[in-house]
């Protein structure tokens, strides 16, 4: 059939469910835009900046499998690389789609605007294939192709990819294929499948205490149910790292916490580290991931990749880790096991009062606040350190850019990406004011499409987890003391939002215990140097890797202390 180039892209993007696109229209991409106004789908969701949109994005992405944005040439996609750069260590599956210069432009050479000024051949696409697993420039000669392969690699490997469309060719027409794009993963290689199910197989059944311990990929490539079935039916214990908090469910009696090496509870360490069958899923040693490299993990290990096996002595390549997963389950389907109970919901002893509001305080509220299905968007610092330590309820989903890319300001547009791909769910943003401050904006995106979410922002003066690695009571670690509150009443005329400022935990109580019909923002407003144990305990760790011992952190008074009653745990 006939069709323009842009039509077919956008059909391509709709045909693999991306039902919102995400973005900063630009010359160079209104060509494409326009032809998304006359189709009308997917949904245009214009964001204040492109770095907002690449957050939204990615946070879209991982609640609904894939996702897109289009920017404009140079200035656009320059300003969005570090939010593709965060998916691509992240593994998160976003097509940046980037309206480019005319294609006659690029043929004579001609210097344009939002370029280098240079003959812009390809410098771009040199740029990005450091940070995304594929780029094209599309031309009518390579369209069908090279747009199906760039989304199917973005689905497939779970990372970004780069497409740039010159902004004189989406109306030309092309013969382009009727039928739709399928996503489907490359079949794995049978006889290293069957020899690895085999291999796998072995060591469960002779093992006495066999293991799972998840990265994201577990999240990424939605292996979670796989590896819940395997854990009850050879009783395997299951920990996750940091960074994959939510892959496995808080409430199954097969969890024993988070992993993080020496920091790890005695119990979650002994079940990993003294595992005689350990499987590994998406395992890397990412410094703030393992406890600073104090990961001790058997030499037996089997590493389970997204599209390889590794483990002492043989390696398995082209086994794709669903197809494995489930062909153990297949190949053991004669072992039946009991399933043991839930465990139930867990709730904290908190007794409200008019004391100044604390982090102890103001966590306990959050645990009990939380609900079954809740989407729980959480920045990096003193909020995702809170955060760690509490139980997510059944079938919730945790989204954060903390523990690797570490980008603060991702929560806040991650927040919007999250709501417009999970609506009828309960959304709740757990930041702080900091990092509000770098991404702010893009609240009054989600005011203008009558979103309501939670807010929580936590305001104590500045950068907390700064302050608990060096510069207690520098100057660069302090902010502007904005009125928060008063915020969604600025990014809107017509929209209004519940907005509250709490200083003790009986007004926080309160605002939680109360009905509420809209977006609900509470400020929260804490003393500077109270900061939850985990951020210390990180933060002084992360000063002794990045600066040496001894370090700046070493003089008086440098960092955040611990306090009085986990100074000898500490030490």
């Amino acid at each position: 059939m006939k069709e323009t180039i842009g039509n077919f892209l956008l059909r391509r993007l709709q045909e693999v469910g991306i039902r919102h696109l995400f973005g900063v229209p630009g010359d160079y991409n209104l060509g494409l835009m326009q032809q998304l106004e006359d189709r009308g789908e997917p949904a245009w969701i214009g964001n204040c900046n492109e770095l907002n949109a690449s957050y939204a994005t990615d946070a879209y992405a991982r609640i609904n499998g894939i996702g897109a944005l289009i920017v404009t040439h140079g200035v656009g996609t320059l300003s969005a690389i570090n939010g593709i750069a965060g998916a691509y260590s992240e593994h998160v599956p976003v097509i940046l789609l980037s309206g480019s210069l005319p294609l006659r432009a690029i043929q004579r050479g001609d210097l344009m605007h939002h370029t280098l000024a240079d003959r812009e051949k390809g410098n771009l696409c040199r740029m990005f294939a450091e940070v995304t697993a594929a780029q094209a420039r599309v031309t009518p000669e390579n369209a069908v192709a090279e747009i199906d392969r760039l989304i199917l690699t973005a689905w497939r490997q779970k990372r970004p990819v780069y497409l740039e469309l010159p902004s004189d060719i989406p109306y030309l027409e092309i013969e382009v294929p009727d039928s739709p794009l399928k996503l489907a993963m490359i079949p794995s290689e049978a006889k290293s499948l069957k020899a690895c199910t085999e291999m796998i197989l072995e060591r469960l059944k002779a093992a006495k205490s066999p293991a799972f311990l998840l990265d994201i990929d577990a999240m990424r490539f939605g292996v979670s149910r796989q590896i819940m079935e395997l854990a009850e039916r050879f009783h395997m214990q299951v920990a996750t790292l940091n960074c994959a908090k939510g892959a496995a469910p808080e409430s199954s009696p097969q969890l024993v916490g988070t992993y993080a090496a020496i920091a790890s509870s005695p119990a979650t360490r002994e079940a990993i580290e003294g595992s005689d069958c350990l499987l590994t899923v998406g395992y890397r040693r990412v410094e703030t991931t393992v406890g600073f490299f104090t990961d001790r993990l058997p030499a037996s290990a089997i590493h389970l990749n997204s599209d390889g096996v590794d483990t002492a002595g043989k390696n398995y390549q082209g086994v794709y880790v669903a197809e494995l997963l489930q062909s153990i389950i297949d190949s053991s389907s004669g072992i039946v096991t009991k399933k043991q109970p839930a465990r139930s919901s867990k709730q904290l002893t908190f007794v409200p009062s008019d004391d100044p509001l604390t982090q102890d305080a103001y966590w306990k509220a959050i645990q009990n606040f939380l609900r079954p299905g809740d989407v729980i968007v959480v920045e990096d610092g003193a909020s995702s350190a809170g955060m760690g330590r509490l139980t997510l309820p059944e079938a919730c989903t945790y989204i954060t850019g903390a523990f690797v890319w570490c980008s603060i300001g991702y929560a806040t547009p991650a927040l919007l990406g999250a709501i417009l791909a999970s609506p009828g769910r309960r959304h709740i943003l757990l930041t702080g004011e900091g990092s509000l401050q770098m991404t702010v904006q893009e609240l009054s995106t989600v005011m203008r499409h009558d979103l309501k979410p939670f807010i929580f922002v936590i305001n104590n003066s500045g950068y907390t987890v700064e302050r608990a690695v060096l510069g207690k009571d520098a100057e660069y670690n302090d902010v502007a003391n904005w009125r928060y509150s008063e915020l969604p009443n600025v990014f809107s005329r017509d929209k209004k939002a519940e907005t509250h400022v709490v200083q003790t935990s009986n007004e926080l109580q309160k605002v939680l215990d109360s009905r509420h019909s809209g977006m609900v923002f509470v400020e929260s407003v804490m003393d500077k140097y109270d900061a939850p144990i985990d951020l210390i305990v990180g933060g002084h760790a992360l000063a002794d890797s990045d600066y040496g011992v001894p370090g700046p952190q070493s003089a008086a008074n440098a960092q955040i202390p611990f306090p009085t009653r986990h100074s000898e745990r500490a030490a």
